[in-house]
């Protein structure tokens, strides 16, 4: 299972994976610059908090006059821009977290 994630980080540019002896994978850039949200974009099937959000006809056929869809963009926009402001290095480093 975890062979199939780190195969699927290399696909995207998040890994890079070397072969043989002393092989393993690492970084593709620096931990200061990448993202959680990178990384949970493309491990994650969804990260919207509704079907309707993820989907780009915004899920259903009543998303016109959907009096909630507005709100659950709104969050969804929110969650994106607080993984997209949190790097691996501040992870590894323990560096505090802060809410915009």
């Amino acid at each position: 299972y975890l062979e199939a994630i780190l195969g699927t980080l290399v696909k995207h540019q998040i890994l890079e994976g070397a072969r043989g002896k002393g092989g393993g994978y690492k970084l593709a850039k620096p931990a200061a610059e990448l993202t959680v949200w990178e990384i949970l974009n493309v491990i994650e099937t969804s990260m919207g908090p509704v079907e309707c959000v993820d989907n780009d006809k915004n899920g259903c056929d009543r998303a016109d006059f959907c009096p909630t869809l507005p709100m659950w963009k709104t969050l969804a926009g929110i969650i994106h821009d607080y993984f997209s402001g949190i790097t691996i290095e501040q992870l590894v480093k323990r560096k505090p977290i802060e809410n915009k």
